[in-house]
């Protein structure tokens, strides 16, 4: 029987976490498939944990690397991946036993090149859970093109760009040579654009099948300020200069919908809103003025779609516009 499912999973410290994530990739009931853990440099014996289990079990195996980040250890899976598809879960959630079995068997009958369901997200400082998508926001669709996928799901406006809900075909990542931006946080933002802007056959399930632990631990939960914060910012501007340039470069291959734009707005009125919750003078000046010098407000005007965005571009511009003549002139200072 051939390999039908490679599970790649970057581990940096997961933690307490981690059993409970082993656990519930050892119940699941797709019967081929190979687990590849990436130990990306882990100082709290997580890496330790993840030899145990692959000494046990022949169908987990480990890499271990120097700390080098999530995208670099997804792309070490990737180059000795052997399945028909590929997964990326993290490691410290935790996956319904029917997950793979569900999406391997719809990716086979209808022959995709992505098959995604949808999640759940559990607040573990206030014990709550949320599912990802609003089954009323986007319902299971029949078989689209990734274009199609991708216009309907930023429609829903509670679409998150993750990739450890889906399963993609392997030939299909190669062939189109879908990396990981290496040392980009939030590298899921262009990555899963730029699948989707591939994709011919993908398909979407509305029934939640993986669960995402939010923690102080994550990194999209943790709260950064000062310098912190202008280095994580960088991040979000260089994401809005690679939607812009995925898109230029897809023009002729796609039709661009008013959604492929507002996404790029999106992502930058982000950058504002950080720059608004950012206590320190100093730090919030100079993520302004990066803001200005990368040419993030002229992607942001120029992608702006819809009413509403086109109104927060205008307010959000005044408000930077202020900020930016206070720090030039402070109160007191001749102009």
């Amino acid at each position: 029987m051939s390999l039908k499912l490679s599970v790649i999973v970057p581990l940096h410290n997961a933690g307490e976490l981690f059993v409970p994530f082993l656990a519930s990739l050892l119940a699941q009931q797709e019967p081929s498939l190979e687990v590849i853990i990436v130990n990306d440099g882990s100082t709290d014996g997580s890496g330790e944990i993840a030899h145990r289990y692959a000494a046990q079990y022949p169908h987990i195996s480990v890499i271990d690397q120097e700390n080098a980040g999530v995208s670099n250890a997804r792309n070490a899976g990737l180059a000795v991946a052997r399945g028909k598809y590929v997964a990326f879960p993290d490691a410290d959630d935790v996956l319904a036993p029917d997950m793979y079995s569900t999406l391997i068997e719809q990716a086979e009958k209808y022959q995709l090149d992505v098959m995604q369901c949808n999640g759940e997200r559990y607040f573990a400082s206030h014990d709550e859970q949320q599912l990802i998508i609003p089954p009323q926001r986007l319902k299971s669709t029949r078989v689209l093109s990734g274009a199609q996928w991708l216009e309907k799901a930023l429609k829903s406006r509670r679409f998150i760009h993750v990739v450890w809900l889906a399963v993609y075909r392997l030939d299909f990542i190669r062939q189109h040579q879908l990396y990981f931006e290496p040392g980009l946080h939030h590298q899921d933002i262009p990555w899963t654009t730029e699948v989707m802007f591939n994709a011919q056959r993908v398909k979407y399930l509305s029934k939640p099948l993986y669960r995402q632990w939010v923690h102080d631990r994550s990194i999209s939960n943790r709260r950064r300020v000062g310098l912190a914060n202008v280095e994580y910012q960088r991040h979000y501007m260089k994401i809005v200069e690679m939607l812009v340039a995925l898109n230029q470069r897809y023009s002729q291959k796609i039709s661009l919908c008013p959604a492929f734009h507002w996404q790029i707005t999106r992502e930058a009125l982000g950058v504002c809103h950080s720059i608004r919750r950012e206590p320190e003078p100093e730090a919030r000046q100079q993520i302004i003025e990066e803001f200005y010098r990368r040419g993030i407000h002229r992607a942001m005007i120029a992608n702006m779609r819809g009413i509403k965005q086109v109104w927060q571009v205008i307010l959000w511009l005044r408000r930077l516009k202020q900020w930016r003549s206070h720090s030039r002139y402070p109160a007191g200072a001749p102009e």
